[in-house]
C-alpha cells in the first residue's frame, strides 16, 4: 500500500512520500537546488547513479534526462524541498551583474553539492514559505528564488557557468544519442529539443538513420533491452518495465508477449 503528497508551487516545490515512488517524465526543464531532509533519493543519468542521503544538496541541470526513485526511511517519510531556478530570474540576475559563463559545463545532468550550513539556513527557512499560497506572493518567491542563486555563487561559485549558460541544445548525433538514452521515460519531441531538432525533422532524419519510425524504434529497443536484463541479468519484470523506459506494467507484459510469446514473468521464473 503506497500513499503520498506533494505540495506544488510554481517555483517551489516540497514533496513528502510514505512509500518508493519515481517520477514520471525524465526529462528536467529548469535547474533545480534541491535538498534531501529525509530518505533516499537515487538519481542516474546514462553517465552516473547518485545517491542522496538526508541533509545532501544537489542541483539537477535543465535539458537533461534523469531518473529520480524516491525511497522513505524505514517507518518514516521521504521529505525533499526543490526550488526550481527558471530562465527568466537567472537572465535578470545575469543581466543585473552581467554574469557571463568562461566555459562550457559539464555534461553531468546532477551535481552533488557539499552540505554547507548557509545552505542549511536557508532551506529550513523556506519551510514556512511553503504555507504560504504562493500565486498571491509571485515577488516574494521571485526573491527567494534570486537569494538561492546568489547563495549558489557564493559558496559554489563554478556553479556559474552552469546556471547562466542559455544556449538550447545543438544538433547532435542521432544515432549515438538514441542509442545512449532510449530508456529514458520522454516524448518524442523531448528526443527532438536535446538533438536540436524540431519534430518533423527529427522524424524525418530518424526514418534515415534507423529506417522505421521513432516510435517502433523506441518499443523494439526497450522490449529488447528488458528481454536481455530479465534472462541474462535475472531482473524481476517488475523491475525492468520501469527501467527501460515503460510507464506501465501491464502494457509491458501486453507489449513483451506480443513481440516474444511469452509473458516477461515466464522467462524470468525460467
Amino acid at each position: 500500500m503506497s500513499s503520498s503528497k506533494t505540495h506544488t508551487r510554481p517555483k517551489i516545490l516540497y514533496s513528502c512520500y510514505f512509500a518508493r515512488s519515481r517520477e514520471g517524465e525524465h526529462f528536467i526543464p529548469e535547474h533545480v537546488f534541491s535538498y534531501q531532509i529525509s530518505g533516499e533519493m537515487i538519481s542516474s543519468d546514462s553517465r552516473k547513479t547518485y545517491v542522496f542521503k538526508a541533509g545532501d544538496f544537489r542541483i539537477s541541470k535543465r535539458n537533461h534526462l534523469a531518473k529520480f526513485l524516491k525511497i522513505p526511511p524505514e517507518g518514516g517519510e521521504f521529505k525533499a524541498i526543490s526550488l526550481f531556478l527558471d530562465q527568466e530570474i537567472l537572465r535578470e540576475v545575469s543581466q543585473e551583474y552581467k554574469i557571463k559563463i568562461d566555459r562550457k559545463p559539464q555534461e553531468d545532468a546532477i551535481i552533488p553539492l557539499n552540505t554547507h550550513p548557509l545552505y542549511k539556513s536557508f532551506m529550513d527557512s523556506l519551510l514556512s514559505y511553503l504555507e504560504v499560497e504562493q500565486e498571491n506572493n509571485e515577488v516574494l518567491f521571485n526573491l527567494k528564488i534570486k537569494e538561492a542563486i546568489h547563495l549558489l555563487l557564493k559558496v559554489n561559485p563554478e556553479l556559474k557557468d552552469i546556471l547562466f549558460d542559455f544556449n538550447e541544445p545543438g544538433k547532435i548525433d542521432l544515432e549515438a544519442f538514441m542509442n545512449k538514452n532510449f530508456h529514458f521515460n520522454v516524448h518524442l519531441n523531448r528526443f527532438a529539443y536535446l538533438t536540436g531538432r524540431s519534430l518533423a525533422t527529427f522524424k524525418r532524419d530518424f526514418q534515415k538513420v534507423f529506417q522505421e519510425t521513432p516510435g517502433h524504434w523506441l518499443l523494439n529497443k526497450r522490449l529488447q533491452e528488458a528481454y536481455y536484463l530479465i534472462k541474462e541479468k535475472g531482473k524481476a519484470p517488475s523491475e525492468v518495465y520501469l527501467n527501460v523506459g515503460f510507464e506501465d506494467l501491464s502494457h509491458f507484459s501486453f507489449s513483451f508477449k506480443k513481440k516474444f510469446g511469452i509473458v516477461p514473468s515466464s522467462l524470468f521464473s525460467k
